[in-house]
């Protein structure tokens, strides 16, 4: 009794002298209890701030690995845990059609949790402080190693918390889908929404090699960290996706984010009023994301500009006008500004390639920019070189192994071989249908399988027959407008014309008995 009576009297003495004795000299009183503490221990500890600076603003990328490497590897592998704390944010329970995500696991507040490393024993404690005179915490981790091995275990037991915080974020972190909009005050920034798309590269319709191809480029890209710090190359990658509408050229966008498991930001050129906007943009896009810049030929008129500035040029050139031609091929010639004397202000074609493969472009890591469009021709062709769109990719009409992986997918099995064989023989003949047309021509039927099939054969078989009508058409459109001259000159070529147009007219009359399963 008499050793707790003179504890109560040295913790009152304490209270009274915190509230006597100056901060600057309390600091310094705590300062030396913790230099005497750390020369007596055998352990030394390491602190984990959640935010750096005083200012407490920019996030601590290591106070996040902490996180994420105690809930995988310890906090629910350990066969004893210590106090934890559950929790489930509520837009994770509010979004519509999401799958119910388990509730996050976190190390309670001046709690500890051991670990061990190559035969030393480390112990992870956890501080969250209140600021006096406010509601705001600090938060932080602390760290327990032994003095003597501190030195040399600390840089290879981070690198394993790293590795192994990295590989959970990769594949449990809630993935957003970003678009530019701009602000009230009118500066460019992103919002973002779920990113919840069900595409897969299983359930894409691709030619297997292609597939094959786009899944090895994607998987050595995510695993070449050290390669691009070796060769000194930004750890970004470029693709071009062309084709005609509905040939899957979004679908196969993410199949490829969740193949990755990156974020999306769908940038909307449009949008975007100058080049320092676009700068500012692509600042605040994290890491591990994947940049789409959709229908590139009609969000801005990329191609030609620079042809039309060398037209103008041309045109200002006068023998008596020297000195003002000058003048006009400096303000035309400044690195292919799109429009400069209509386009003022707008984003220019400069600006657009140091967004892809300028010094900016360098501000992050683990990026794929993905470009699509309907009609390649109409880009710029500076645009499309290796170093800014590495891998083109076409997506064209559907193949024969893509229609039958569509039809299993739509419709299952289907007990009607020869329709199925009709099928492929009218796209080997040169019926061109996209993935999205087939898809809807089994959905109407996908409780039918025999029927949709069968009207698939039917859709093909059109298909042909247009074609060569087509054909044929433009063949009797080329004999109809050659002058008598040309056919003086030419008349073994044109005897040539007829008997070919003949011969298609003849093909055209046959009976459809000849063509297979049709």
């Amino acid at each position: 009794m008499e050793f707790l009576s003179q504890m109560w009297s040295l913790l009152g003495l304490l209270t009274i002298l915190q509230n006597v004795l100056p901060t600057q000299l309390l600091t310094l009183l705590h300062s030396f209890w913790q230099s005497l503490q750390d020369s007596i221990t055998p352990y030394s500890y390491f602190d984990v701030p959640e935010f750096l600076g005083s200012a407490a603003v920019e996030p601590n990328a290591l106070y996040r690995h902490v996180q994420l490497y105690l809930h995988r590897s310890l906090l629910l592998s350990s066969p004893s845990p210590p106090r934890l704390t559950l929790s489930l944010p509520r837009s994770v329970t509010g979004h519509v059609g999401a799958a119910a995500a388990p509730p996050s696991v976190s190390l309670s507040p001046n709690h500890s949790v051991p670990d061990a490393f190559n035969g030393h024993r480390a112990v992870w404690t956890h501080h969250a402080d209140t600021l006096q005179d406010s509601l705001e915490e600090r938060r932080s981790f602390s760290l327990r190693l032994p003095k003597r091995h501190a030195a040399a275990v600390l840089p290879a037991y981070l690198a394993r918390l790293a590795a192994a915080a990295d590989n959970l974020e990769r594949s449990s972190r809630a993935r957003r889908l970003h678009t530019n909009a701009a602000s009230p005050r009118g500066s460019a920034s992103w919002s973002s929404v779920p990113f919840c798309h069900p595409s897969t590269f299983e359930t894409l319709a691709l030619d297997p090699d292609l597939k094959a191809r786009l899944l090895a480029d994607l998987t050595s890209f995510a695993d070449g960290r050290e390669f691009y710090r070796r060769t000194g190359r930004p750890w970004k990658r470029g693709y071009l996706l062309h084709g005609p509408p509905g040939s899957g050229k979004s679908s196969l966008i993410a199949a490829m984010a969740n193949h990755l498991r990156y974020d999306v930001f769908d940038l909307e050129l449009t949008r975007v009023t100058t080049n320092a906007d676009l700068r500012a943009l692509l600042i605040q896009t994290t890491n591990r994301s994947l940049i789409v810049i959709e229908d590139i030929d009609c969000s801005l008129h990329l191609t030609g500009d620079r042809g039309l500035a060398s037209m103008r040029r041309h045109k200002r050139r006068r023998p008596t006008a020297a000195a003002s031609d000058d003048s006009s091929d400096s303000d035309d010639s400044c690195g292919g500004v799109i429009g400069a004397d209509s386009h003022q202000g707008k984003v220019t074609l400069s600006g657009l390639l140091n967004f892809t493969d300028g010094l900016w472009s360098c501000c992050g890591e683990e990026r794929v920019i993905v470009f699509t469009t309907n009609h390649v021709d109409g880009i710029d062709p500076a645009l499309l070189r290796p170093g800014r769109m590495d891998v083109h990719v076409r997506l064209g009409p559907c193949g024969a192994h893509a229609m039958r992986e569509l039809v299993e997918r739509y419709v299952g099995a289907v007990g009607d071989q020869e329709m199925l064989d009709a099928a492929e023989d009218c796209i080997r003949d040169g019926a061109e249908m996209t993935p999205a047309e087939v898809g809807e021509v089994l959905l109407r039927n996908r409780d039918e399988p025999e029927t949709a099939v069968t009207e698939l054969a039917s859709e093909l078989k059109a298909r042909v027959t247009a074609a060569d009508e087509l054909q044929w058409e433009d063949s009797a459109a080329e004999l109809s407008d050659e002058s008598p001259t040309k056919k003086g000159r030419k008349g073994f070529a044109g005897w040539e014309g007829k008997v070919r147009i003949l011969g298609r007219l003849r093909s055209l009359t046959k009976s459809e008995s000849g063509r297979r399963g049709v």
